[in-house]
């Protein structure tokens, strides 16, 4: 039996929208990320902490700047990252759905 989730219609319809960025394991990881660090963040920060090119952060990120999630603040040359009160809300819900599954 298929899963709703491998079904083309059901991802078709999913592709573009807050939930298929954010059940993905980079994003879900760069949310952690951020909620969970003290002080500045930049793109080229969280692409080391979690393994992933730069270019895909940076194309993660500005998917989650269109979807008020985060926000970017100029420092001289250097953007820092901030989560938005709603990049706040969905990266705890995901802290937790992630302690869940681990039994925590």
């Amino acid at each position: 039996m298929k899963s709703f989730i491998k079904n083309p219609i059901f991802r078709k319809n999913m592709k573009n929208t807050s939930f298929h960025l954010l059940f993905r394991e980079k994003p879900a990881r760069l949310l952690l990320t951020l909620i969970n660090t003290q002080g500045e963040l930049y793109a080229s920060t969280i692409a080391k902490k979690i393994d992933c090119t730069y270019s895909h952060i940076v194309k993660i990120l500005q998917e989650m700047e269109r979807d008020n999630i985060v926000t970017f603040r100029k420092k001289g040359r250097l953007k820092i990252i901030t989560l938005t009160k709603k990049g706040e809300e969905i990266a705890r819900c995901i802290n937790n759905i992630e302690r869940f599954i681990k039994g925590r």
